[in-house]
């Protein structure tokens, strides 16, 4: 490739990340800023909003709301996202690849579409009133995702060598599975939940529809309150917090996949 070419490629990425990532940063220094207005540049520096957001009953509730529902789907994607990558990646039976769009498909759904349709069924159909158990549901439809495509895609690179050799041993299904398959699967499935997590926790379109009454996650906190008055600065360090606690996860679950790619090879 030319240096042109490069130079042009370079520029491209950097104008690509800095439309992503300088709001952020805007943002989280938004949230030192001394200025109520957020003046720029900033006349200052000051942990006064985190203080004060600190002590905000609101944030706090929000906080435990949002930790508890992405708890919860994320340990319901768990289960049910890893039993079926084994069921679609150790067995052929008809309808198998309309079985696996169907499974990935709620990702890929616009949120508000699955919003409605969930708060129909719970409402409507199931007769379930609208509270946490209904969000944490709704979360789990699309957190299942991320599961099952880290597991099977997992399961597919270790093919069946070592769990046929194990049962060939004598080995049986639970002793291969605790032994053999599941130390081989446990960064899938630490890289799936983390994802999940955060997938989970800054949702807020179907969290809006499936979420009952007198109940806020951090997301929808910060929507709530954007255009209060004087509550802008306390909506800048919640955010801040949101961007660290969602950034987390996804970084810890890149490192994982890309380590066990590594060890692999």
């Amino acid at each position: 490739m030319s240096r042109p070419a490069r130079w042009l490629l370079l520029a491209a990425l950097a104008g690509g990340l800095a439309v992503i990532y300088f709001p952020l940063l805007l943002v989280l220094l938004n949230s030192f800023n001394a200025d109520t207005t957020f003046g720029w540049p900033p006349s200052g520096l000051t942990l006064d909003w985190w203080a004060r957001a600190a002590g905000n009953a609101g944030v706090r509730a929000a906080l435990w709301t949002s930790v508890r529902a992405g708890l919860a789907a994320t340990a319901i994607a768990l289960v049910l996202g890893t039993m079926a990558a084994f069921a679609l990646a150790r067995y052929r039976f008809f309808g198998r690849d309309a079985v696996s769009l169907l499974l990935v498909l709620p990702i890929a759904l616009p949120g508000i579409v699955t919003g409605i349709a969930l708060n129909n069924a719970f409402r409507t159909v199931l007769g379930v009133g609208l509270g946490l158990f209904t969000a944490i549901v709704a979360h789990a439809t699309f957190c299942i995702v991320v599961v099952f495509n880290n597991v099977l895609a997992r399961l597919r690179r270790l093919g069946t060598d070592l769990r046929e050799a194990s049962e060939d041993l004598g080995a049986s299904g639970w002793t291969t599975f605790r032994l053999v398959t599941f130390p081989m699967l446990r960064s899938a499935l630490l890289a799936g939940g983390l994802l999940a997590f955060a997938l989970s926790f800054d949702e807020i379109i179907v969290t809006t529809f499936t979420l009952g009454p007198g109940l806020e996650t951090l997301p929808i906190w910060i929507l709530n309150n954007l255009f209060r008055p004087n509550q802008a600065p306390i909506v800048n360090v919640v955010a801040a917090v949101l961007i660290v606690i969602s950034t987390l996860p996804v970084y810890l679950a890149h490192r994982l996949s890309s380590d066990s790619v590594t060890s692999a090879r």
